[in-house]
Formats: C-alpha cells, sequence, structure tokens
C-alpha cells in the first residue's frame, strides 16, 4: 500500500515537472515569436526589396522636416513663437477677469469692510493695500500665463517634438560645453524660470546641471514678458509709422529673448572653462514615435504638479514683498518716505547704467515677483514727483489703462529711448526672482552655488546696461 502510494507520488512529481517544463517552453517560444514579429514589422518599414515601392512611414516623413538642417531650425522658431503668442494672447482675457475680480471687486469690498470695522489706516493700508493688493496682482498676471503655457510644452513634450529640440540644440550645446537636455530646461524656463531650475533634473551629469541653472535666468519667464511687451510698444513702437509699429515691437521683444539665449551659450562656455571645467558629456538620444498627446491628463499634470507649485511659492513671496512696498511708502523719515531716500540715494548709479532710482527701487521690490515691477515703477514715479491724482495712494501699486498715459507718468520720471531699451535689457539678465532662488537651493543644497546663480546674472546686468549708456552716450556726443 505504501509502495503504490509512493510510486503515485513520484508520478504526480514527474507530471508537475513535465508541466512546468511545457509551460517554459510555450513561454519561451511566445517570446521568440514576439521578438520575431517585431523584427518582420521593423524590417517591413525600413528595408525596401528590389521591385517594392517606397513606403510612406509618417514618423519619419515628420523627421526629415523637424530635423533637417534646412528646416529644422525655422520650423522650431515658428512653433515656439506661436506657442509664446497663445499664451501672451490667451492669458490676457482670463488675466482681466482676475483682475477685474481681485482689484475691481474684492479691493474695494475689503476697503469698505475694514472703514466699517474702523480699522487703524494704517493697518487698513498695511494688510489691504500692501499684503493683498501685491499677492492679488501676482496671482491675477502670473496663473493665466503658466496655466496656458505649461500644457502647450508638456503636450509638445507627449507628442514626442521636445527630443527633437534637444537632437536639433546639442552641437550648438556641446560646444558650448554643456549637456544637449539643457535645451529642454532652457524652453521650460521661458514658461517660469523656477520651473525650468526643476526640469535641469533630466541632466545626469553635476556639472552640466549646475550649468544649466545658473544659466536658466536667460530664458525670459512669463513674468517679464509684460514688462518687455509694454516698454517695446510705448517707446520703441513710437518710432516707426503706426502700422509697422506692432510688428516693429514684437521683433523687438524676440530680440530680447534671442540675445538671453546667446547669452545661454556665452556663459555655459565660460563657466564650462572656468568654475566647472570639463567636456560636455555624450548621451544616448532615443527619438521616440509620434504619438497623440493625453490632452486631459496633460492638462491636470501641468497644473497640479507646475502651474499649482510655482504659483504657491510666488505668493508666500508677493505677500511680504507687498508689505514692503507699502512700509517704505509710507514710513517718513525727516518729513520724507524710506522709498524716497533710496530712490535719492539709488538715483546715482541708475543714471550711471542708463536707469535711474526709481527703476533699481522696483527691482529690488520686485524680487519676490517679476509682475509687480511696473506697477512698482509708477507708483514710485507718481510718489516721487507728486503726482496726487493718479495714484490711488503711496504703497499702493497700480497700472493705467491707457498707454498714452503710462507713456506720460514714465516721461514725467525722466525716461528717455536709453531708459527703455535698458530697461529690457536689465529685466532679461538681473537676478533670479526669489521663487528662483529658492528653487535653485532646494535643487542644489548649495549656498554657494545658490549666491553665484543669483549674484552672476545680477554683475551681468550690471555691467550690460553700463555698457550701452557709456556707447550711447558717447554716439550722442559725436553726433
Amino acid at each position: 500500500m505504501f509502495k503504490e502510494a509512493q510510486i503515485t507520488a513520484n508520478d504526480i512529481l514527474s507530471s508537475a515537472k513535465a508541466a512546468r517544463l511545457q509551460i517554459r517552453c510555450n513561454v519561451h517560444e511566445s517570446l521568440v515569436e514576439a521578438i520575431y514579429t517585431d523584427a518582420a514589422r521593423i524590417a517591413d518599414r525600413a528595408v525596401n526589396r528590389p521591385g517594392d515601392e517606397p513606403r510612406f512611414d509618417l514618423d519619419r516623413t515628420i523627421d526629415r522636416l523637424v530635423t533637417s538642417r534646412t528646416w529644422g531650425f525655422p520650423i522650431m522658431l515658428l512653433l515656439f513663437t506661436l506657442v509664446f503668442w497663445i499664451t501672451i494672447s490667451g492669458a490676457n482675457v482670463p488675466s482681466g477677469w482676475l483682475f477685474s475680480l481681485f482689484i475691481d471687486v474684492i479691493y474695494p469690498s475689503l476697503k469698505n469692510a475694514a472703514e466699517a470695522l474702523a480699522l487703524p489706516w494704517w493697518l487698513s493700508g498695511f494688510l489691504i493695500d500692501g499684503v493683498y493688493l501685491s499677492t492679488a496682482w501676482v496671482i491675477s498676471v502670473m496663473l493665466p500665463p503658466m496655466a496656458i503655457f505649461f500644457p502647450l510644452f508638456t503636450l509638445l513634450e507627449d507628442f514626442g517634438y521636445l527630443p527633437r529640440v534637444a537632437f536639433n540644440l546639442d552641437n550648438f550645446f556641446k560646444k558650448s560645453g554643456a549637456h544637449g537636455k539643457q535645451s529642454l530646461s532652457m524652453m521650460m524656463g521661458f514658461g517660469c524660470n523656477a520651473a525650468g531650475v526643476v526640469a535641469t533634473r533630466i541632466i545626469d551629469s553635476p556639472r552640466e546641471r549646475l550649468i544649466a541653472i545658473i544659466t536658466n535666468n536667460f530664458s525670459l519667464c512669463n513674468g517679464r514678458w509684460p514688462t518687455q511687451i509694454l516698454i517695446a510698444t510705448i517707446f520703441i513702437g513710437a518710432l516707426v509709422p503706426a502700422h509697422v509699429a506692432g510688428l516693429i515691437s514684437a521683433l523687438s521683444v524676440v530680440g530680447v529673448a534671442i540675445f538671453g539665449v546667446l547669452l545661454t551659450f556665452a556663459v555655459s562656455w565660460a563657466l564650462s572653462r572656468t568654475w566647472l571645467k570639463g567636456e560636455a558629456s555624450t548621451f544616448s538620444l532615443e527619438l521616440p514615435p509620434y504619438r497623440p498627446p493625453r490632452i486631459l491628463q496633460t492638462i491636470y499634470t501641468s497644473i497640479i504638479d507646475r502651474t499649482i507649485i510655482v504659483l504657491w511659492r510666488a505668493v508666500i513671496f508677493a505677500m511680504p514683498a507687498g508689505a514692503f512696498i507699502w512700509l517704505i511708502s509710507n514710513i517718513n523719515i525727516s518729513g520724507i518716505s524710506i522709498a524716497a531716500h533710496m530712490i535719492d540715494f539709488l538715483n546715482p548709479f541708475g543714471l550711471l547704467l542708463g536707469l535711474n532710482g526709481v527703476i533699481l527701487l522696483a527691482y529690488v521690490v520686485a524680487i519676490p515677483a517679476n509682475e509687480i515691477v511696473i506697477p512698482s515703477i509708477l507708483m514710485l514715479t507718481v510718489m516721487v514727483a507728486g503726482l496726487t491724482n493718479i495714484s490711488p495712494g503711496a504703497g499702493v501699486i497700480f497700472e493705467l489703462d491707457s498707454q498714452a498715459d503710462t507713456l506720460a507718468v514714465l516721461n514725467v520720471g525722466g525716461w528717455t529711448l536709453l531708459t527703455a531699451i535698458n530697461t529690457m535689457l536689465f529685466s532679461l539678465i538681473h537676478n533670479p526672482c526669489s521663487t528662483t532662488i529658492y528653487t535653485i537651493y532646494k535643487e542644489t543644497g548649495s549656498r554657494k552655488w545658490t549666491i553665484i546663480s543669483t549674484l552672476l546674472p545680477l554683475g551681468m546686468g550690471i555691467a550690460v546696461t553700463f555698457l550701452v549708456a557709456q556707447v550711447w552716450r558717447l554716439v550722442e556726443a559725436i553726433l
């Protein structure tokens, strides 16, 4: 009996081993068959046999255009110009809605509530005119462009086009001692420099990642586009006939953005031969197949992972900035506001750079958010010039609906064409905003590289504007 049971058990084990072996063989055969099937499919697409007509391949046809030496760069410039145009134009309407809600509806309601509660003027001014107003301004100006740009950029990534951009620009970055993938973080920086710094995570080399982080500031972020567009429109566009003024203004802004790209290459080259010496690393760039973007997932991911996080950081820094602006405008020393004292102190240096003290102070108080540069300039100019019929109050940032009125205020502040050009250049090159500075520190974990990333562009901005101012004045003297 026991012997028969043992034989039966052995038979079962043998059957089980045979079954496992058969399963493995079947799996092996399935894998081999799948490999041969993929190989046959690839061969059908890639190999033309004698007598066969050339097969049409959509991916290869698109690649012949977007990666060609002749058409690759024009297509890239055209496509990103379209993205920027959609971002800037499309953001006007929602920005107007938010501005109307926060400034035209909620702001007066808060002022009325403060008056009804009999709050002291200084407390009402500090909380509402300072903290609230600057925060509302940043949200209304910053949120819509990011909510448009980041999804568009991510859609290009999902479609498979961004690896082609890296392929096109790889040689330029390699010659400058940087990594080809830096082109992607640079492009992301045009939406927001803080997001561009985070995007450098795709670069494996620590040296090349630092180069990408330091130079990302030269990508003209959406917070600086309004300043560029306004100044180009009211100063540079005014130099030509009205029917071409818009085109010339747009070209001047595009020229500033291209100058930022050239600075990226130049500074990358300099860093790779000084502080961050080394050869550009090679990498295998896979060009994935084109595929339909996942629109809903892209919108969700872009808004949650990029837009909301960056906006939240900007809001955190904008609140104390508004408080600081209101305090220096309303606290007097010897009968003169602290802001006026600071402007008098900065004015000689500002004039040396082709700027003025108001502009320099505006960029100091706008370190948390570039979106409040123009409102701060207008508020400080009106305060210094004593134009009480224009400003809603000391320390209250504002903008004017009419470009002619804006030009009139700036002219009262002593602006010239040189002031406008150097403000555009300084806006491009100057130090990163506080959100980007904080992001740099979080990404590098180094105070040293955070300080370098902050002071290097600032020093370059001062040097460039000083050089332009001296050349301008020399030409004026000769003529």
